[in-house]
Parts: structure tokens; C-alpha cells; sequence
């Protein structure tokens, strides 16, 4: 009873399938499954195999019943053309029977007709010119071309009915329809594409024979054309491993067939006697330079990069002296080749130069082409320990990579697009300038400066001795590095210049003209950076932080001078700032002398310019509210001539100084003369002027108000110098390069070296103070 109780309480237990029993029966299910795609797999491998198989054949067959089509074809051909000359045979054998049949019955007798019917062809069988037709036929079916062309023409020069201008007969019109044949021939010959160069001049030789000189001549440039193509052809893949060869070789390909076709058309046609084949010449040499230039242009790497200038470089050297070497066998191709090619040289130029503003001004661009270790880096990165390393790497990139441009040029390149190269680099480099003049203080979009927009300068030069490295700088670019490069470039001479020893790359102007025109243009760009540099530092020592001005006019209208006759406070204190400026400039601009005299030169310049141009400072004289004294007009022309010699103190040219100095002097002199005050009775002379100059130098360097006379420190200067201020006039016999003794090296490191704790100059105040 327990167990039939179980078995109501678990009906279904028996119909349960144990799971391992259900993996069993699906594994092998999909391994039949699995079984069965494989088969078919293998079976659709094996009938893709069997179908590749037979379509190989099949295209094998194909092939070989193509060659054998073309083969019937030709023989075809041969055959129409051995009928078509049995089938004139046979034409001309009926003529001749037909003739001679007429002939025989109107002939009388029987011992005649007996005859002639014995052997009614004897005259028509023994024919020379029937057996001429039958013999050329023969040669030309047997592909003898020599043979026939010399039967041909043995036949010609003999047969009086193949001459001149004869009515056409029948056996002329046979004769030239194998003549047509044998042309036919030939030019199949000269057209095989394996063809070498002696059987080609043998077939062109019989065209010429048979009067076809054109046709040959054609075939011949043909010939040229197409080995070149297939030369070049062999050729190209190759370029890119040598971006910058591949030019010469291309060029002495394209220059080598057309010399070597040249002179086999002068040897085969007569050229000088002939001028229609000499200008088809001509023209294909043309149509030759053309797909040459079009070569180089494809085939060259970006026109940006230093490559494609070597390559455009290269090319244009190599195809000029190929076109000289030409131009003796009557083809000139120089003018053509420089008209195609110099739109891609001048592409290319500026294309590059693109590429510098970039490396140069973008200080993020890298370009890993450039040298690193040239002598430039060495020489410009003297001025970092001054200045901003940023703006010193900026000048290191433009020497670099006008450097890397002009290695890439050529001789001829030189010569032909010379002009142009310095065109860009004055460019670039008036760039560079305006580059260098955003870095100076002061500067602001009013000051009609280029925009330099995409070009973001990291860092002022706030200091003097920044400023003075951003102009060393500039000036070594110009005056050392940039002609040093230009004189291997040009192959110039290298001239010795400059003071104690040094030696400076100059342009020899006699030998490239054009360089003198651009260095010209080139010290006008550096001008600029000079002359904003002069005028910043002059307007921070006029003016002060308050805008308020130090050279005021109520200093000549109100101060009285005293017994010691010192230039005015403004005046002494340029003197201290400009004996400042001298000794960093000797510690920056170390070695740069020549720079050092023109700046502080252009810096006293300056001075006496803006004076003579502030119409609020002469307004002061001209209001006749203010009262004028005779003092004031002492002083100020006491301190236009202590400005000048400073100039001359120091060494500098001062006599642009001392013109601009005048100008201001006869000004005053105006003014208070209309203003009822006479200059010639209330001034000392001229020459007190200059020895007070002189004195109040010495006062200031030497720090002692009981100085000596200034003749202690004239012991070398002449007794009578005319190379001062004349009142009211200046004198103009002077030479402008002249200077005193004062102007020695010693005086100038006197200068520059003085302490300023010697200078007993009063504390630099405020007018209104």
C-alpha cells in the first residue's frame, strides 16, 4: 500500500529524459551537422579549384588562338597581296595575247599564219618589262625589299616611260603600284616596336630612296619619342628615392635623345640643305622640353619643402647647359625651356619662404630639416644670456633657414631668378624687424606697424640690455651673417672692414650690382627697429612716468645760468644715461663697435629732432607774454653744442648731429631776434660755445668743479678747427667724416667706462619741481 501511495504521488517520475542523455543526442546531431558543412566546403573548394582550373585554360587557349588570328591575318594579307599582283599578271599576259592576236590576223600569208600558229606568244613571253613585273613581284613576295628597291630603281633610272612627266601607260601605273607595295613594306618595317636603330635607318634610307624623305623623317622623330617614353618610363618608379637627383637624369635623357635624333636627321636628310626637315626638328625638340618640364613638375616632392627647390635648382642648371651644348647643331632651346620652367622656380621660391615665415615666426613649428650645429647658432646665442631665449630662437630660425634655402640654389639659378631670392629674403626679413618691434616697450597697433596677428610675442624686452641683444641680434643678421651667406651663394669676394681687427663679410658691389640696391633696402628695414629703439628710450628720458615733460622751455625762459657754464639738467642727465647705455652696450653688443657708435649716435639725433619738432616748445618762445633773456638763448645753444660734443667726445659721426643741432640754434636765434633781443651783441663767440662743450664734459667725467681748462684735454687737437657751430650760420666746408682727437678709441672706452658715482651731475627733476 505504501508504494502504489508513492507512485500516486509522483505519476510523471518515469518520463523524465536525463539531461546527459539530451547531450549526447544534440552533440551528435551537430556534430553531423557540422560533418555535412565541411563535406560541402570541401566539395565547393574542389569545384572553385576545377572552375580556376579551366578558366586559366580556357584563357591560355584564348591567348594562343588570338596570336594565331593575328598570325592568318598577316598571311592573309601576303596572300591578298600575292593574288592581287598574279591577278595584274594575268591582266597584262590577256593584253598581250589580245595584241598579238590583232597583229596576226591582219598579217598576210600563210607561211606567217603557220607560223604564228606554231608559237603564237614568242614577243609577249620574251618582254622585258613583262619579266621586270614578274621579277619585282617576286622579290616583294619574298619580302626581299634591298633586292627590289635596287631593280626598282636600276629600272627607273633606265626606262624612258618611267620619266619625267610621261602620259600614265599601263606599265607605269604597274611599276608604281609596286612602288606602293615596297613603301607599304618598308614603313611596316621602320613601325615594329622592337625595332633596333640600324634597321631602322636601312628601312628609312629605302623610303628615302623611293622618294618618301617626309614620311621618314617623321618615323625617325617617332622612333626617338617613343625610346624616350619608354626610358622614362623605366625611370619614374625610382624618383622618389631621390627627390633631389631625379631632374639631372630626367634632363640628361630628355637632352641626350634629342642631340642623338639632331644629328641622325642632319646625317640622313641634310638639315642645312633641307630647312623643312631642320624646323621639324626644331619642333619636336620643342614638344620634347615641354613634356620634360611637365615631368619634373609631377614627379617633384611638395614645393614647399627643400627638395623640390634642389630638384627645380638642379634641373634648371643641368637643362641651360644642355641647351648651350645644342646650340651648335642649330637648336636653340634656352629662352623656351626659362619660359616654361620659371612660373614652377618662382612657385617653388615662394612657396618655401611661406614655409620660413612660419618656422620663424610660429615658434611652435618645428622643421627637423634644419641644421642645428651651424656656426649661426653658435654666434646668435650669444645674445640669450641678455635677452629673451624665445626671441634669440627666433633669430636663430631665420639664419637657419634662409641659409637652408640658399644652399639649395644654383649658380644659374642665381643668375636668373638672383633679383627675385633677394626680394623675398629683404621681405622676410622686414618682417623679422617688424617681429623684433612688437617685443620693444611701447609699442601698440597705432604705431602703422604691419599686424603680425598670427604671431604671438612670449615676452617684452623691458630692460636695456634685452633691447640692445634684440638689436645685436638684427644687426649681426644683417651685417655679418646674411652677406656672409650671400658670398658663397653669389661666389663674391670676402673684403676686410671694420676697427681693432675685425673681419666682416661684405658684398662686392662691382660683381653682383644687384646686391648693393638690396643691401640698401635691407639697412632701411634694420632703420626701423634703430630708429624705434632711439625714440622709445629718448621719449622715456623727455617725459616722465606722469606724462609731464623734463625739457620744458621755462627752463631757457626762467633758470639763470651759473659761473661754471654747465649745460642745462636735462642735457647733463643724457649725458648719464647715454654713458649708461655705453657700458651695456659694451658688455651686449661686445665686439659690435660699428652698431654701438651708430646707436648712440642716432640716440643724440634723436634728442635734438624731437626738440626741433615740438611746436609746445617753441610756442614758449614765441608768446610774447613770456619775457625772453639773452641767458636763455646762451643756454640753449650752450646745450645744442654739449650735445654735439658728446657725439664728437665719443667718437661718433657727429656731423648729422651738428646739422640738426644748427637748425635748432638758427631757429632760436630767429625768434629771439624778432623778439627785439640782437644775438651778436649779447652772445660770447662761437668758439666759447665749444670750449665751454668741452669743459663741461671734462666736469662731468671728472667729477671736479675746479677742472682745467678745457685745452688739457685738446693737447692733440689742432689750433684752428672748423668743425664746430657757426653763429648764425653753420659752416659747410667741413667733411662730414672728420672728427677731433677726441674721437679715438681711448675717449670712447673713457666714455663708456667712466663710474657714475664720478658724475657730480645734479639729481634729474621735473621742470615744474
Amino acid at each position: 500500500m505504501e508504494s502504489s501511495e508513492e507512485d500516486d504521488e509522483y505519476p510523471f517520475i518515469e518520463s523524465i529524459t536525463p539531461q546527459s542523455k539530451i547531450d549526447s543526442v544534440h552533440q551528435s546531431l551537430t556534430e553531423k551537422v557540422i560533418r555535412k558543412l565541411c563535406c560541402e566546403l570541401m566539395d565547393l573548394k574542389d569545384a572553385v579549384e576545377n572552375m580556376c582550373g579551366d578558366m586559366r585554360t580556357k584563357y591560355l587557349a584564348l591567348f594562343r588562338i588570338s596570336e594565331e588570328a593575328v598570325e592568318m591575318e598577316h598571311e592573309l594579307v601576303e596572300l591578298r597581296k600575292h593574288i592581287s599582283s598574279q591577278g595584274i599578271l594575268v591582266q597584262d599576259l590577256m593584253a598581250g595575247v589580245c595584241r598579238e592576236m590583232d597583229d596576226w590576223n591582219r598579217s598576210p600569208g600563210d607561211v606567217h599564219d603557220a607560223e604564228v600558229e606554231e608559237d603564237p606568244l614568242p614577243n609577249e613571253v620574251t618582254d622585258p618589262k613583262s619579266e621586270f613585273l614578274e621579277k619585282i613581284d617576286l622579290l616583294l613576295a619574298e619580302h626581299k625589299v634591298d633586292e627590289a628597291l635596287e631593280v626598282m630603281d636600276a629600272e627607273e633610272r633606265s626606262c624612258p616611260d618611267l620619266k619625267g612627266s610621261v602620259e600614265m601607260s599601263s606599265y607605269k601605273s604597274a611599276f608604281m603600284e609596286r612602288k606602293a607595295v615596297l613603301e607599304d613594306q618598308l614603313l611596316r618595317i621602320a613601325k615594329q616596336p622592337s625595332i633596333c636603330v640600324a634597321e631602322l635607318k636601312h628601312a628609312l634610307v629605302g623610303l628615302i630612296r623611293i622618294g618618301k624623305g617626309p614620311s621618314a623623317h617623321q618615323l625617325l622623330l617617332k622612333f626617338y619619342a617613343t625610346s624616350l617614353r619608354r626610358r622614362i618610363e623605366a625611370f619614374l618608379p625610382s624618383c622618389s628615392t631621390c627627390p633631389n637627383t631625379f631632374p639631372a637624369t630626367l634632363s640628361k635623357l630628355v637632352f641626350s635623345n634629342i642631340s642623338v635624333a639632331a644629328k641622325e636627321s642632319a646625317a640622313m636628310f641634310g638639315d642645312d640643305d633641307n630647312p623643312a626637315y631642320s624646323n621639324k626638328v626644331v619642333q619636336w625638340a620643342e614638344r620634347e622640353v615641354e613634356y620634360l618640364v611637365r615631368l619634373v613638375k609631377e614627379n617633384a616632392s611638395p614645393s614647399e619643402t627643400s627638395s623640390a627647390l634642389r630638384a627645380a635648382s638642379i634641373c634648371l642648371q643641368d637643362c641651360v647647359n644642355y641647351c648651350k651644348v645644342l646650340e651648335p647643331q642649330g637648336l636653340f632651346l634656352s629662352k623656351l625651356f626659362l619660359v616654361l620652367f620659371r612660373p614652377y622656380v618662382e612657385e617653388v621660391l615662394e612657396l618655401n619662404f611661406r614655409r620660413a615665415r612660419r618656422v620663424i615666426f610660429d615658434l611652435t613649428e618645428t622643421d627637423e630639416g634644419l641644421e642645428s650645429s651651424s656656426d649661426f647658432v653658435i654666434i646668435l646665442s650669444e645674445f640669450a644670456i641678455a635677452s629673451d631665449t624665445m626671441m634669440t630662437d627666433c633669430s636663430i630660425r631665420f639664419m637657419l633657414i634662409v641659409q637652408d634655402i640658399l644652399e639649395q640654389l644654383t649658380h644659374l639659378v642665381v643668375l636668373h631668378f638672383g633679383e627675385s631670392v633677394l626680394t623675398r629674403i629683404l621681405q622676410l626679413y622686414d618682417k623679422y624687424i617688424d617681429f623684433l618691434i612688437k617685443a620693444l616697450p611701447g609699442h601698440s597697433d597705432e604705431d602703422g606697424l604691419p599686424e603680425l596677428q598670427d604671431h604671438t610675442v612670449l615676452a617684452r624686452a623691458e630692460t636695456d640690455s634685452e633691447q640692445l641683444a634684440l638689436l645685436g641680434a638684427a644687426f649681426t643678421i644683417l651685417d655679418e651673417l646674411l652677406p656672409r651667406s650671400l658670398v658663397k651663394v653669389w661666389k663674391l669676394q670676402i673684403e676686410n672692414g671694420g676697427g681693432e681687427g675685425e673681419s666682416s663679410a661684405a658684398l662686392n658691389s662691382s660683381a653682383a650690382p644687384e646686391l648693393k640696391e638690396w643691401k640698401r633696402h635691407m639697412v632701411q628695414a634694420f632703420d626701423k627697429l634703430r630708429n624705434y629703439f632711439c625714440l622709445q628710450f629718448v621719449l622715456s628720458f623727455i617725459y616722465s612716468r606722469e606724462g609731464l615733460t623734463r625739457l620744458d622751455a621755462l627752463i631757457y625762459l626762467t633758470e639763470t645760468p651759473d659761473d661754471l657754464h654747465l649745460p642745462s639738467l636735462p642735457f647733463q642727465a643724457l649725458f648719464s644715461k647715454l654713458q649708461q647705455l655705453a657700458i651695456i652696450a659694451g658688455d651686449v653688443l661686445l665686439g659690435k663697435e660699428k652698431l654701438q657708435k651708430i646707436l648712440l649716435a642716432r640716440l643724440t639725433e634723436t634728442v635734438i629732432i624731437w626738440l626741433s619738432n615740438e611746436q609746445e616748445f617753441w610756442s614758449a618762445f614765441e608768446d610774447e607774454s613770456n619775457p625772453l633773456q639773452p641767458s636763455g638763448l646762451q643756454q640753449l645753444i650752450l646745450d645744442m653744442n654739449f650735445t654735439v660734443e658728446i657725439a664728437r667726445f665719443a667718437g661718433y659721426p657727429f656731423k648729422v648731429v651738428q646739422n640738426h643741432a644748427s637748425v635748432v640754434i638758427n631757429r632760436a636765434i630767429n625768434i629771439f631776434s624778432e623778439r627785439g633781443i640782437n644775438p651778436q651783441s649779447s652772445l660770447p663767440k662761437t668758439e666759447w660755445f665749444t670750449e665751454a662743450a668741452k669743459s663741461a664734459i671734462n666736469r662731468l667725467l671728472m667729477g671736479s668743479e675746479d677742472a682745467s681748462e678745457p685745452e688739457e684735454y685738446e693737447c692733440e687737437e689742432e689750433e684752428e678747427d672748423d668743425d664746430h657751430i657757426v653763429l648764425p650760420e653753420m659752416d659747410e666746408d667741413s667733411d662730414s667724416e672728420d672728427t677731433s682727437s677726441l674721437s679715438t678709441v681711448e675717449s670712447f672706452e673713457s666714455f663708456a667706462s667712466a663710474s657714475m658715482a664720478d658724475l657730480e651731475s645734479p639729481s634729474f627733476t621735473d621742470s615744474e619741481s
